[in-house]
């Protein structure tokens, strides 16, 4: 029986998804649990991978069991693991599913604290930013992003695909008091591209850069070209689309 389940954990205490050697990841993590519960060693497939640091509340695996019915297996792991992390559902898809291949698009979500002040409980899930972001020329220089692009500016360093064209389906930029969030929606991400996004939209919110910047950006296919990478800690990985 194959079991799709949805998970959500608070990535700061790990190395990232992927198990690793020299780390604790969300994986190792979530297979210790599923062998104290079966006694067998289950490997589980992930959507995709996060960061070290980075968290998620719509984080998708799948794996293959009979010891447990589907729908129980939810609550049976929270019993099992540490409360950073949180099956939020589970239940039994086809056997030729897979989480990964079938996904058809993520949601992420960054997090920035637009404040002149550090902050003490929010330094692992938010990025501190202390230059007050003019939030109109960051939603004026998103607009250039939307559609299908060579996404290589926004492609961490050392990364291998197949493509570097994504298609971006939609970015909402929105202020609350002092917390600003950027929701980007596509079919898929290189390595770190959210985070050098959000980098490069707070380059054009500080006045460090120029909203019109964001065209020439993509089309030089430099990384260079784009901003800085974002921390980590602000990154949310929302949905999985299927």
């Amino acid at each position: 029986m194959r079991i799709k389940v949805i998970v959500e954990y608070d990535g700061s205490g790990y190395g990232g998804w992927q198990r690793q050697i020299n780390s604790n990841s969300i994986q190792q993590t979530i297979e210790e649990s599923l062998y104290r519960l079966t006694g067998r060693n289950i490997i589980i497939h992930g959507a995709g991978r996060t960061d070290a640091g980075v968290h998620a509340y719509g984080q998708v695996f799948h794996f293959d069991d009979d010891r447990i019915p589907a729908e129980k297996y939810a609550g049976a792991l929270n019993s099992e693991l540490p409360f950073d992390i949180r099956a939020v559902s589970a239940q039994s898809v086809d056997e030729n599913f897979h989480s990964r291949f079938d996904a058809v698009g993520k949601k992420y979500r960054y997090r920035i604290l637009n404040q002149d002040h550090p902050t003490a409980i929010e330094r692992n899930y938010a990025w501190r930013v202390y230059r007050r972001l003019h939030v109109e020329k960051m939603k004026k220089a998103a607009q250039d992003l939307l559609g299908e692009h060579d996404f290589t500016s926004f492609m961490a360093a050392r990364s291998f695909v197949n493509t570097t064209v994504r298609d971006i389906h939609s970015i909402d930029i929105a202020r609350e008091g002092n917390l600003i969030t950027i929701d980007v929606a596509g079919n898929g991400f290189l390595r770190s591209m959210v985070r050098i996004i959000a980098g490069t939209l707070v380059e054009v919110g500080s006045g460090q850069r120029d909203y019109r910047e964001m065209n020439h950006i993509i089309e030089s296919k430099n990384r260079p070209s784009a901003g800085v990478t974002a921390p980590a800690s602000g990154l949310y990985l929302m949905e999985v689309y299927y």
